[in-house]
């Protein structure tokens, strides 16, 4: 069984961290040989995009501590800011005290757009498709016969008169389609692209464009945790735990009113969540634009997250989100870094990783928000901030911890001052 929870990882080595990690996973330290190296090689990258002439590293982290729906997981993230991994990895452990986090998701059903222009009568045409429903959901399923094998395939279709346009009056039918464990681009741009001859003989109208929607409100993943009032003390222990939780809320209740806080407050839940994204080989883009316009849904700019207390007075958060990831197809499929991670969380199905993701994205969410209402955002990021000044100014080896020290001690985190206190060092 997995143990999310190694006491001592971020003082150990890179070797010992990997060992560590194998063990913990109940993996041997091959299977965790494609992190070594960035797990690709520049002729595999020169069949995957254009133009290739090498390779771009992140650093790869892992998140301790995470238990969801009542399962340890071992969580990679793929980012260069400092601080998430860390915060997310602690604000799971003090879930832990409340259950850890439970998700749910819905089926991984994902919209087809297809639009119809130059068509005379919009109302008569939009019956006529709806008419021809059952042979043109039939005609979609037969696809991708792998896919309508695993259960997947054509659901529904449903069509939308959109009106005050540029071009004057259009219709728009949504196919959709179950993706089972793909992420499911390909499959819903294909079953489109099937339709429109059909659909244009019944409209006498022009399909135009046909194209997947990345606003994938089909697919939502949900996760919440309950945080013991006496935990979120830990680590700030000159505050009450009352006072934490209530500028925790405070601090939500900022961004779910005011669209510029929303911003900000939306990008740290996707600190977490993109870092999962890209270290299993999905598309982060995809996921970043579903998330945004869906914290736009209402029509006003909100956040995607909601805290507040229980009757206990523990505090409850719940996070709520399109979650289009897959397991199968795509880079998750031919980049061995990214096999690696989807084996390392133990993941079977694609709903098992978006719970897995969206879970992240709260404990992220949290760690932003304890340390807004707590000591500032600026503490806890800059001191592991000083770290990557000190390296810029030239800083190596056991001169980089001294620098970083120094500049934290002083609060003066600057690449100028990283360069004057190395110097001093190498003066003396």
């Amino acid at each position: 069984m997995t143990n999310s929870r190694i006491s001592g990882f971020y003082n150990l080595t890179l070797d010992e961290r990997r060992a560590k990690l194998a063990d913990a996973a109940n993996q041997t330290p091959d299977s965790l040989l494609p992190w070594t190296t960035g797990g690709l090689s520049a002729e595999s990258a020169d069949h995957m995009i254009e133009n290739v002439i090498g390779m771009y590293a992140l650093p790869l982290g892992i998140g301790l501590n995470f238990m969801v729906n009542g399962r340890d997981v071992l969580v990679p993230f793929a980012i260069e800011e400092p601080s998430v991994v860390a915060g997310a990895s602690f604000m799971a452990k003090l879930a832990r005290a409340g259950g850890g986090y439970f998700a749910t998701t819905s089926e991984p059903l994902m919209i087809g757009q297809i639009q119809v222009i130059n068509v005379v009568n919009m109302n008569e045409a939009r019956l006529k498709i709806y008419e021809h429903k059952a042979e043109l959901l039939a005609a979609a399923d037969e696809i991708d016969p792998i896919l309508k094998k695993f259960g997947g395939g054509a659901r529904d279709l449903e069509v939308r008169l959109i009106e005050g346009s540029p071009i004057g009056p259009f219709l728009v039918i949504h196919l959709i389609y179950d993706v089972r464990d793909a992420m499911g681009a390909n499959a819903v741009n294909t079953a489109c692209e099937k339709l429109a001859p059909q659909i244009e003989a019944i409209t006498n109208g022009k399909v135009h464009l046909r194209i997947l929607s990345n606003l994938a409100d089909r697919r939502i993943a949900r996760a919440r945790c309950t945080i013991p009032v006496s935990e979120l003390t830990m680590g700030f222990e000159q505050f009450k735990g009352e006072t934490v939780r209530d500028g925790i809320i405070a601090a939500w209740a900022f961004a779910a009113t005011d669209p510029y806080r929303a911003a900000t407050h939306n990008k740290g839940i996707m600190n977490g969540v993109d870092a999962v994204v890209i270290a299993t080989g999905n598309d982060w883009r995809a996921i970043e634009a579903g998330a945004h316009a869906y914290a736009a849904r209402s029509g006003r700019y909100t956040s995607l997250s909601t805290w507040n207390k229980d009757k206990d007075g523990n505090l409850v958060g719940t996070l709520e989100m399109p979650m289009a990831v897959g397991i199968v197809g795509g880079a998750t499929k031919v980049h061995p870094a990214a096999q690696a991670a989807v084996k390392l969380m133990g993941v079977k199905t694609a709903n098992e990783l978006a719970e897995i993701i969206v879970s992240v994205g709260l404990a992220q969410n949290m760690a932003a928000l304890r340390a807004l209402a707590t000591e500032g955002i600026q503490r806890g990021h800059m001191s592991l901030h000083a770290r990557q000044v000190a390296i810029a100014a030239g800083a190596s080896g056991e001169m980089i911890e001294k620098v970083a020290s120094q500049m934290v001690a002083e609060k003066v985190v600057r690449i100028d001052r990283a360069e004057e206190i190395l110097k001093g060092m190498k003066v003396s």
